[in-house]
């Protein structure tokens, strides 16, 4: 490993900001003034976080001791961005993961993670893909982040943070899209004045889904109505609920060939089933909060969440490809989950001085209750004559599958990539290796059938935290807190109780105090310094409690230490620079293999570099560039972690010829990376250009449009696995009409 950084230099995060330039007016935003405390906005560099937002606390962004990126709602306009995943394309030392096609997954400085999502500061666990309609701005934590969210935030969070009525107004909003693979989508955001201090907005949203790889399609609806209500001149009331009804063909991309690397003679074929490469998600979302003044120096909120999910997902999917033969092997499973999470929350935030020492103090609590059941099926692939026949018969009617009607099996099945239903450039064939290893020339048919396995799952979890911020003169601050939380899980394996009518229910809980130390020294009012130290953990059930069966049950969470150094500059008030170097430190118990009595300590380490330069470079040019260096390493040190860029780049400029006019240009890089742990296979390093121009036709209308991989490269951005390499899309475009009246 390349350490280039050394532990002594103890290391650090940086913080992107958020500009006047860029950050949008009250008024622009929809939102509410920033001195009604009623959301996240951003004036000049002070995150105004008493409310709802991920630090909790009214602190200036400059003073975080933390790595933080905040990307605003014009932004996301901006740059065409309708995912989490094109976010964190222009985020350093944050990359993004395949997800197995069904699920937001991101890889925070080498930690990977598909739970540590946010929605107004409220865990956000289940997995699922995470439109943008609703939001005012996302912000991406990096490092762990225990002492405000608890279990998991390990190398770091995103928190999206939604649009809220806004009292005294009367708007609505309006935005389409279409784009050259023949997705669009629409939304609107509709603000109602109900009194003289209430409002009523209402954000909703169509999309159609298509994209560059054959036989994909989907939709998703999300409707989000919130309420707001001033009480009294120092209290506010939001009450919101959202709607989520998402499905979408799932694409677990291509195999790699014997020298690791993707098989780009497939990169144009689709494997998987047209009926069972699917995912569909139904949500209900109610949250409600109170925000409270109780004097000019103490305020208070409190929140209450209910969430209830139901999840379907079903695929099959490349697991080898041979180079000799051709034939690539398939595997598949159906997942089912339904979940309910209650979260309650609540802060203290008081302001005051003891011996000419300030203090900012945090008292906060949290309690979730999670109810959550899985299920899956493998599937069971048949060879018998009328099965077969049942095939041929499909495809006689010009029934358009990649590959035969089947979801599941217990044995893996090898299939010719050679059909032209399911190919655009080959032809021949589909032959399929049967259980006696005989090829035969139809695609077999296959039921989800054979139950891997089936749990139901309570999960307890308590918390209680406070953090002191303490200025002990101008030039130095202290950040120091510590959280308690107390998680205890039940696990029913139902599979078990179904095979021998016996129970088999395990319990686990896990207590742990996550402690956190930051010191800021600013030599000017425009220039901080600052070091922190922070852990967090992950119990042993993971982040979708899926088991813990022995020896899981009997194992302590995976522990993370984080160790940042950073700097924060702002030239003036529209333009800075930050950087950080830092290391991330996992420590894994598992059982050892020449001792089942003893534990192994395994260790992954990552350190880091990061630096951005972002704001107004003059009065019609802004730009915003990033740089990450990541190294690290894994088990005994001779292994990298996957999906680990070395380098990575990336740039936006805006330009502002005139009042009505404006261009955008990006550039993204990444240096190759492993797609397995194993290091067996590696994901070629690319760079895509991308595009954007905007007129304002009138003060109430806005065209748009914005061109992805400009020059049509050919990349393959992330993985699931060795086999299951996602391909990126080519050159396309996205024509948009927005506006507001």
């Amino acid at each position: 490993m390349n350490t280039g950084l050394s532990r002594a230099s103890l290391l650090l995060s940086s913080a992107c900001f958020a500009f006047p330039a860029m950050a949008e007016t009250a008024d622009d935003a929809g939102g509410a003034d920033a001195s009604e405390g009623s959301q996240i906005v951003v004036t000049g560099q002070v995150l105004y976080s008493d409310r709802v937002n991920s630090v909790k606390t009214p602190t200036p962004v400059i003073d975080v001791p933390q790595s933080l990126s905040i990307v605003t709602s014009e932004q996301i306009t901006q740059q065409g961005f309708d995912s989490i995943d094109d976010i964190v394309l222009y985020t350093p030392g944050v990359t993004s993961s395949q997800g197995e096609g069904h699920r937001d997954a991101v890889v925070f400085r080498g930690v990977r993670s598909t739970a540590d999502f946010y929605v107004d500061g409220v865990r956000d666990d289940v997995q699922y893909y995470r439109g943008l309609y609703n939001l005012e701005q996302v912000e991406i934590l990096r490092g762990p982040n225990a002492l405000l969210f608890g279990r998991g935030g390990t190398g770091g969070i995103i928190n999206r943070v939604t649009k809220k009525g806004v009292i005294g107004q009367q708007f609505v909003g309006y935005q389409g899209s279409i784009d050259t693979f023949g997705a669009f989508s629409g939304q609107v955001d509709v603000n109602l004045a109900t009194g003289e201090n209430s409002a009523l907005r209402i954000n909703a949203a169509y999309e159609d889904l298509n994209n560059h790889r054959d036989f994909f399609d989907g939709e998703r609806i999300g409707v989000n109505p919130t309420f707001r209500a001033q009480i009294s001149p120092s209290t506010v009331v939001d009450l919101s609920y959202e709607y989520i009804n998402h499905e979408r063909f799932i694409d677990r991309g291509i195999p790699s060939d014997d020298n690791g690397n993707p098989v780009r003679a497939l990169q144009d074929v689709t494997f998987g089933d047209l009926d069972n490469n699917f995912t569909a998600l139904e949500a209900h979302v109610l949250r409600a909060s109170v925000q409270h003044d109780f004097s000019e120096n103490l305020k208070g909120n409190f929140t209450a969440s209910y969430g209830d999910y139901d999840k379907v997902y079903a695929n099959l999917f490349p697991v080898g490809f041979n180079e000799n033969t051709g034939l690539v092997r398939l595997d598949g499973y159906i997942d089912t989950t339904q979940r309910e999470n209650f979260i309650l929350s609540g802060n203290l935030i008081g302001e005051f001085s003891t011996g000419g020492v300030l203090h900012t103090l945090l008292i906060g609590a949290e309690y979730i209750d999670t109810v959550n059941n899985n299920d899956r099926f493998n599937p069971v692939f048949a060879s018998s004559a009328a099965d077969i026949a049942a095939n041929d018969a499909a495809t006689a009617a010009g029934d358009p599958l990649p590959f035969p009607n089947a979801i599941g099996r217990t044995d893996q099945a090898d299939f010719l990539p050679s059909r032209p239903l399911a190919i655009n450039n080959f032809t021949g064939t589909t032959a399929f290796v049967d259980a006696a290893g005989a090829v035969q020339t139809r695609p077999d048919s296959f039921a989800f059938s054979a139950l891997n396995d089936d749990t139901e799952a309570d999960v307890e979890v308590f918390s209680l935290y406070v953090q002191d911020e303490i200025e002990f003169t101008s030039w130095l601050n202290v950040v120091l807190g510590a959280r308690f939380d107390s998680f205890e899980i039940t696990v029913d394996n139902v599979e078990t109780f179904i095979d021998t009518g016996v129970r088999d229910i395990r319990s686990r809980k896990d207590e742990e105090i996550s402690p956190r130390l930051g010191v800021i020294i600013k030599p000017q009012d425009n220039i901080s310094i600052y070091g922190s130290f922070s852990e967090s953990f992950q119990p042993r059930s993971g982040e979708q409690f899926a088991d813990i069966n022995p020896p899981d049950d009997a194992l302590a969470p995976n522990t993370f230490q984080n160790l940042e150094l950073g700097l924060k500059w702002d030239f003036d008030t529209n333009f800075s620079l930050t950087a950080a170097i830092f290391e991330v430190e996992q420590t894994s118990p598992q059982v050892a293999d020449n001792d089942p009595g003893t534990l192994d300590v395994i260790e992954t380490r990552v350190q880091g570099f990061e630096a951005q330069l972002r704001g107004q470079v003059t009065d019609w040019w802004f730009v915003s560039a990033g740089y990450s260096y990541l190294d690290g390493e894994q088990a005994n040190g001779t292994l990298r972690p996957r999906e680990l860029p070395e380098n990575a780049f990336s740039v936006w400029n805006n330009f502002q010829p005139t009042d009505r006019f404006g261009l955008g240009l990006g550039l993204t890089y990444q240096d190759d990376s492993f797609a397995d742990n194993g290091n067996t296979v590696t994901l070629p390093s690319y760079a895509r250009v991308d595009l954007a121009a905007y007129y304002d036709v009138s003060d109430r209308m806005r065209v748009q449009v914005n061109i992805e991989n400009l020059f049509d490269e050919d990349y393959f951005p992330n993985a699931h696995t060795a086999d299951n390499i996602t391909v990126g899309a080519p050159l396309n475009a996205r024509f948009t009409i927005s506006g507001r009246f």
